[in-house]
């Protein structure tokens, strides 16, 4: 089977690069722009290109072009229905689970991995820069939020059954983000780019589905780095659990500023 380590040497300096930006900027049409047409049309204007210049690379485009298709399909946001989360957690799991089956048993490669037991310890500065992620979280977090009106893209929990679905919904897209953005797109494009482009190029698609998600304003300038962060912590650790634990903490302060910028005399212990 085929592995990372097997691929030849990778280089920014290719044609395969125009596919690629032509992948991540359908990424903004469909979530960020919500213009469908556009967006399919770039999407499809990448696959063909990625034909004529590099069949190899077509193979690889196609799983993470398969993955925004299946979620360009549902609406994607914060509607805690139960009809809307079985819906949106089907397409969820559908867009991980088709390229990871298609990589695995079609291509018969074992690229796609979600290392979780990778039997390594993490080292102090792991460690410290979980505690780094929910300081930040608890700086930066309230102030956009509350100040730019955009928790309104979230539901208030203040009624118990919507604040445990509200919790469900934020840790369950925070692993998903981790399992299609990190663990396939950013894995599928390091075979062919330089980790650094690489990481950029799945930043560009993870903060367009981001911003459909709720995450508007100036919320770009907040998730565009944390997903090159994700990316390179990825890079580093090698660790599924790792970026899944990062992610997951930020989430929880996340949830924390959703009830409080819903109902300001729960949790007053926020700065804004």
């Amino acid at each position: 089977m085929t592995t990372l380590s097997t691929q030849p040497r990778r280089t920014a300096l290719t044609w395969k690069l125009v596919p690629a930006v032509l992948l991540s900027a359908s990424g903004v049409l469909l979530f960020g722009v919500e213009n469908d047409p556009f967006g399919y049309s770039m999407l499809a204007t990448s696959l063909v290109t990625a034909a004529l210049i590099d069949r190899g690379f077509l193979r690889h485009l196609i799983l993470v072009a398969a993955g925004m298709v299946i979620i360009s399909l549902v609406p994607l946001n914060a509607d805690l229905s139960v009809t809307h989360m079985t819906l949106m957690g089907g397409a969820l799991a559908l867009a991980v689970l088709v390229p990871w089956l298609v990589s695995r048993y079609a291509y018969r490669e074992s690229i796609i991995k979600f290392p979780v037991n990778t039997g390594r310890k993490w080292p102090l500065s792991a460690k410290l820069y979980l505690i780094a992620v929910v300081a930040l979280g608890y700086l930066i977090l309230p102030v956009y939020l509350i100040r730019t009106g955009v928790y309104q893209n979230w539901p208030d929990a203040s009624d118990p059954t919507i604040f445990w679905r509200l919790f469900l919904g934020v840790n369950t897209v925070g692993i998903w983000d981790e399992l299609f953005f990190i663990c396939t797109t950013f894995t599928l494009l390091r075979l062919h780019f330089p980790d650094w482009l690489a990481n950029i190029l799945q930043a560009v698609i993870f903060s367009s589905f981001l911003w459909e998600i709720g995450y508007m304003a100036w919320g770009p300038l907040l998730t565009f780095p944390f997903a090159l962060l994700q990316g390179y912590t990825f890079k580093l650790t090698k660790s599924f659990t790792y970026v899944v634990s990062v992610h997951l903490l930020f989430d929880f302060v996340l949830f924390l500023a959703l009830v409080h910028a819903h109902n300001r005399d729960w949790l007053p212990v926020f700065l804004y």
